[in-house]
């Protein structure tokens, strides 16, 4: 029992030493796992910096692209933009009809005619058709707009533009409703505009009831919009330049909503500018009654 007795403090010795072994033992281990894990995440960090570096050098590539594309068109008249999907619409929003393109070869009864499938087509090949003394600047720059008719209508309007006839202020709210306005929601937005013959930006021309008719937002923008933009550029190159212009809508008989708009135009003292178009008022997807405005959606 003495003996016992002796080899008990030994016993505790050796118990306490194999517990600090095992203690160190698994402190080691810890250790070495939390670095394993310090490392995986240092390099799952190295390639998430690297993707993040990659993705931005392309977006700085793709942002530089767009802004070189961006300066390239901006140095491009609108209506060369307008491209040719501008111009042929996929489909007729009022049934096609039979077709007249010999607006091409001469100058047709333009009333008369029926859309089949390009909204835009020129007249009298492209050529305007201004006398001299249609071009003459001794006057200065000038517009008239004709009396409406008997039912109402909008009828020609006339320009020698200018850079000094260009609106120095904003354009306000329009608030006159032109025959045949029969607004609707459309999918893009409405099937009609207050289309202005002239261009507020040529202009300054606005809320003018001799100036407004009811056109598509198709026949509006782009179709009409991309020639405007065209003389714009033309007129903001230089205060001596001129454009002489004609917009007149067309009526069928006593129908209140044009069929369409002939627009001429040519610059004077060169042929920067120069154009005869008859553009159909026409919106895609809708049947237009034109002897009232409303219209069916097909």
């Amino acid at each position: 029992m003495t003996k016992l007795r002796k080899l008990v403090p030994f016993l505790l010795a050796a118990l306490l030493l194999t517990a600090g072994c095992s203690t160190a033992d698994q402190s080691a281990a810890d250790t070495s796992s939390q670095r394993t894990k310090v490392s995986m995440l240092q390099a799952n960090n190295r390639i998430t910096a690297k993707t993040i570096s990659t993705r931005a050098k392309k977006m700085a590539a793709d942002r530089a692209a767009i802004a070189s594309l961006e300066k390239e068109l901006g140095k491009k008249p609108a209506a060369a933009k307008a491209s040719s999907s501008a111009k042929t619409p996929a489909t007729t929003a009022s049934k096609p009809q039979t077709a007249a393109s010999t607006a091409n070869n001469a100058t047709p009864d333009l009333a008369s005619l029926n859309y089949s499938g390009k909204q835009e087509i020129t007249v009298n090949n492209n050529d305007p058709g201004f006398s001299a003394s249609d071009l003459s600047t001794a006057k200065g720059a000038w517009e008239s707009y004709a009396a409406l008719d008997g039912l109402n209508r909008v009828q020609a309007a006339n320009a020698l533009l200018n850079h000094s006839l260009m609106p120095t202020s904003k354009r306000t709210a329009l608030t006159w409703d032109p025959t045949g306005w029969h607004n609707k929601r459309t999918a893009h937005g409405w099937l009609y505009n207050r289309s202005h013959l002239i261009g507020f930006q040529l202009s300054g021309e606005n809320n003018n009831p001799k100036n407004l008719m009811t056109g598509t937002q198709s026949l509006n923008s782009p179709l009409m919009l991309a020639h405007e933009m065209d003389i714009a550029y033309y007129l903001k190159q230089s205060n001596a330049h001129y454009v002489r212009y004609q917009v007149r809508p067309v009526f069928r008989g006593n129908e209140l909503v044009a069929r369409g708009v002939q627009m001429r135009a040519q610059s004077v003292g060169d042929n920067t500018v120069r154009f005869n178009v008859y553009i159909f008022n026409i919106e895609d997807g809708y049947t237009i009654n034109y002897g009232d405005g409303t219209s069916v959606k097909w």
